[in-house]
Parts: structure tokens; sequence; C-alpha cells
């Protein structure tokens, strides 16, 4: 037991006096230092290789991130009906179309004070013969809303790259200019027109691709992208509707009164030619 003790109380002693020793923590202190600063190196080390090879947060095991949500716009759109329940819908006169059968134009012309007029874009009843509300085909920003008692009330949508949805005979107007609009939303209610009255309550619906009215009716439930690509050629001018022809000639009655004289020389040479023939007869 003795020897025990003294091996004990001189393993204590030994380490007091090794304590003791003026060099023993210092060298505790820089060794702890050492240690520490190695192991930052390390981290600072291994940190830049995961820079080095492009790691994504999505890369790391247990971290989750959230994408970032992509944006549902007008240009993923399919162009729709301006109206909700579209089996009931009829289309009373269709759009007039240069390249189509003669038949076809001539059920496409609308007529309207002694002059057939080529139908700029669809004329939409109901079955029932009833007024339904008229719905935005596409998204956009109405730019238009007038009162016209030929085409029965205008409203106008702008939507992109040149596409502009007009919406005639209606009523009830529920939307202002500057107004944003989705698809789908209530436009108005279907009225009448002077311009079609054969067409009862409709909506005359358009689309038109950088100023030129284009055939709705192919596009329905496409998407706006196949619109987009189109470069309308048929001519402005025999397109244009009722009120943008006397629009046409306010702004620029010196081409209409060209026009008128152009025909009255016309008419005087015919005349001319037609007293210098009789004279000649005469005569002879």
């Amino acid at each position: 037991m003795r020897e025990e003790e003294n091996k004990r109380s001189s393993q204590s002693s030994s380490v007091k006096r090794f304590f003791k020793k003026r060099w023993v923590f210092p060298a505790i202190y820089i060794a702890s230092a050492a240690i520490i600063l190695t192991g930052v190196l390390w981290y600072q080390s291994s940190a830049g290789d995961s820079d080095k090879y492009d790691y994504k947060s999505t890369d790391i095991t247990g971290k989750k991130t959230n994408p970032p949500a992509v944006e549902v716009n007008s240009a993923l759109e399919n162009v729709k009906m301006p109206v909700k329940d579209a089996a009931s819908a009829v289309i009373k006169t269709k759009f007039y179309d240069f390249s189509a059968k003669a038949e076809d134009q001539e059920a496409a012309l609308v007529f309207y004070e002694n002059t057939y007029n080529p139908n700029t874009g669809v004329d939409i009843t109901m079955k029932d013969g009833e007024t339904f509300d008229v719905l935005a085909s596409l998204s956009g920003t109405v730019t238009r809303v007038e009162e016209d008692a030929v085409l029965g009330n205008v409203i106008e949508i702008e939507h992109d790259k040149g596409i502009v949805t007009q919406y005639q005979s209606v009523k009830d107007i529920k939307v202002e200019v500057g107004e944003k609009v989705k698809q789908g939303d209530v436009l108005a209610k279907a009225g009448q027109s002077m311009f079609n009255e054969k067409a009862g309550t409709h909506v005359h619906f358009e689309i038109r691709k950088d100023g030129v009215a284009v055939n709705p009716s192919k596009y329905i439930d496409k998407p706006v992208s196949t619109l987009q690509e189109v470069t309308p050629s048929n001519s402005k001018e025999s397109m244009q509707t009722p009120s943008e022809k006397k629009q046409q000639e306010l702004e620029d009655p010196a081409g209409s009164d060209d026009q008128s004289s152009d025909k009255e020389t016309d008419g005087g040479k015919t005349k001319e030619d037609e007293s210098t023939n009789s004279k000649e007869k005469t005569n002879s």
C-alpha cells in the first residue's frame, strides 16, 4: 500500500514539476494556435476547391432551394372565342377571304348604305338569339372604348407584336381605356349595330396584325405565336370599315376630291368620244 501511495505521489509531483517549467505553457499555446491555424487554412482550401468546380446550392446534400417561378404571359395563350359557351355560338357572318370561293365571298359581304362591304371579322351570335357576355380573347391593354352608332360601340385591345383584337356591336361596357385585362375577362354584352342589322344580337370580332384584318377563324384555339408570325398581305383599303373610310375622308379630303374629279374627267372623255363618233357617223 505504501509503495502504491509512494508511486502516485511521485507521479503527481513529477507532473507538477513539469508544469512549473517556464516553457511548458508557451509551448502548449503555440501548439494549440498551430492546430487552429492549420484547421482554418484547410477549411479555406476546401472551400476554394468547391468554387473551382462551380458547385450549385442544389448540389449540396440536404440543402433545398426553390427554383424561380416561371411567369405565364400572354405569349403562351391560345386565341379564344370571345364567348363563354363556344358550343352554343354561331358565326352568322364569316370573314371575307380574298382567296375563298365566290359563294363564300358573297356570303361574307355586308350590305350597308347601298354598298356591299367585305366583312373584316366574324359576327358571332347565340343559337337562342339572346344577348351574352363578350369576353377578352387574349390578355392585353384596352386602348379604345368608343360609342359608335353605326358599329354599335367599339372596344379595342392591344397585345404583343402588332396584334389588336376589336369587339364591335357591344353594350353595357365594363372596361376603360388603359385597363389591363386577362383572357376571359368580361368586356361587355353583345348588342346590335346599324352596319349589320341582319345579324341581330351579336358581337363583331376582329383580329388585326400590323393594322390589317386577318381571319379569326383560322387562329381560334391556336397559340398566339402562330398569329405573331403572320405577315398580312391584304390591302388595308379593301378591308376598311365604313367608319374608317369616313375618318380617312375627313383626314384626307383632297384624296377623295381627286378620285371624284378623275371619275368626272373619265365621264367627260366618254361623252366627248360619243359625240365625236356620232358626228362622224352623221357626216358619213
